[in-house]
């Protein structure tokens, strides 16, 4: 008897009629903005094909789900065991586990109407003995993954490696001081690509959880960052050889696990890209929360980065500032979104990236139920921000009041000094002909009263 290819197998196992709803009591999530109050598994705001300045809201917000957090938490902290569990995960560590999860991940994707998904490698597929097995267990699943896409009509935003977890990361993956850790990590990542360019991913993404340092008495920056450098100067090569066309991308984080680590927040990736000449290859996934960790405001890496011209997705979520660390909470503070959305507008958009929920339950929140209903408050959010951004922009109150801010740079000298020809002379004698300038105010509450004028006066 001829052996079943993994593709057929994948294709019977994605149309599966013996496979169980892993949520039979929810309904695909519609769009009711009258809802009363405590229906909460309904969208209100997030009507994907209304119109926001010429383009459909899902155009504008490209939803992605997180398999990580959605799929593979269990409400573990530092200071307590698993809380949750799931009908359709029995806690082992084979295929077939892993196989039911997928498929209760894409009824999940379906109900909810998003349109895109994420995942790391080992989220997918279990670890083998050897390097050989754990390949063919992500192959496998790398099939079937490939099968529910086309059936529920869904695309991969972005894939990325796990470089942190396993014990042989403990010091870094690409900084590791180890040339062997080093090797795997580059032969994960060669995996990954392949695994990414397979399922049509738009972007692959780099966090590099362990790539820092706990103390400099046994670490040597510069030998580091450069390795660090030449690993990424290998993707890129590897990504050109194999045809992969998606963006590259690389999420800053100050700390935690390390103590310090080297993507610290978007500028210094940015300068870190720039100085390796890096910068045209790669682009920056924010994740807010981890803009909080570095001392920032919720918005300010994704500002920075689309000001720089680096910002290629959001990780959307947000933190608990009193609690100072990595809390991954779903976002729901419209003022926080309307921001975020403000510079995507600005920008033109975020595609190929998009809006990841990298974000989770709380430990408390056991019910599956609770799944949905994080992930159905968080897109009304963006959503409630996206349109008072748009309003706000369209309307033009704000840019208005920020250009006559900046009136002197329109002619004279301020004219010279933004295109880059005056001289200290010409400053110099300025000043003398015109003496001391009138201090001018700079009405921050007045700007944000403006503001909150878009975000709290929604239609």
């Amino acid at each position: 008897m001829a052996a079943v290819s993994p593709a057929k197998r994948a294709r019977k196992e994605a149309n599966s009629d013996d496979m169980k709803e892993a949520f039979p009591d929810i309904s695909p999530i519609a769009y009711r903005p009258d809802a009363p109050a405590d229906e909460t598994l309904v969208f209100r705001h997030y009507n994907p094909s209304q119109q926001v300045m010429g383009r459909s809201m899902q155009e504008w917000l490209r939803f992605s789900v997180c398999y990580w957090h959605s799929f593979r938490a269990t409400g573990l902290d530092p200071f307590g065991g698993p809380t949750i569990t799931r009908s359709w995960d029995d806690g082992s560590d084979t295929l077939e586990n892993a196989k039911r999860r997928m498929h209760a991940a894409f009824e999940f994707f379906a109900k909810l109407g998003n349109k895109y998904w994420t995942f790391h490698d080992r989220d997918i597929a279990p670890e083998g003995s050897s390097w050989q097995e754990t390949n063919r267990n992500l192959d496998e699943m790398v099939e079937l993954a490939a099968q529910l896409q086309k059936q529920h009509g869904i695309k991969l935003l972005w894939a990325t490696c796990n470089l942190f977890s396993h014990p042989r990361y403990m010091n870094g993956a690409a900084s590791n001081p180890d040339a062997h850790v080093f090797a795997c990590a580059g032969a994960a990542v060669r995996k990954g690509l392949e695994v990414a360019h397979k399922l049509g991913a738009e972007n692959f993404v780099f966090w590099g959880g362990r790539e820092g340092f706990q103390t400099l008495l046994n670490t040597d920056l510069n030998k580091e960052m450069k390795h660090m450098a030449n690993f990424f100067r290998m993707v890129v090569a590897y990504k050109e050889k194999i045809g992969f066309k998606g963006q590259l991308l690389i999420e800053p984080k100050p700390k935690e696990p390390t103590r310090h680590q080297y993507d610290y927040d978007a500028m210094t990736v940015i300068a870190f890209l720039k100085t390796h000449q890096l910068d045209k290859h790669f682009k920056l996934n924010i994740e807010p929360n981890h803009t909080m960790l570095a001392g920032h405001s919720y918005e300010h890496d994704v500002v920075m980065a689309s000001a720089m011209g680096m910002l290629g997705s959001i990780d959307a979520n947000t933190g608990s500032p009193d609690l100072g660390w990595d809390t991954d909470q779903f976002p729901m503070d419209v003022k926080a979104a309307t921001m975020v959305m403000k510079t995507v507008i600005e920008q033109g958009g975020l595609q190929p990236g998009g809006l990841n929920f990298d974000a989770k339950v709380r430990r408390e929140s056991t019910d599956p139920r609770d799944l949905f209903i994080g992930h159905v408050g968080a897109m009304d959010t963006m959503a409630r921000g996206l349109k008072a951004a748009a309003r706000l922009i369209q309307e033009g109150t704000l840019a208005r009041a920020v250009q006559q801010r900046y009136s002197s740079y329109k002619s004279g000298l301020g004219h010279k000094i933004s295109n880059g020809t005056a001289t200290l002379e010409d400053c110099e004698a300025y000043v003398l002909k015109h003496g001391n300038p009138s201090v001018t105010s700079g009405q921050q509450e007045h700007y944000e009263t403006i503001f909150n004028h878009y975000v709290h006066d929604l239609k």
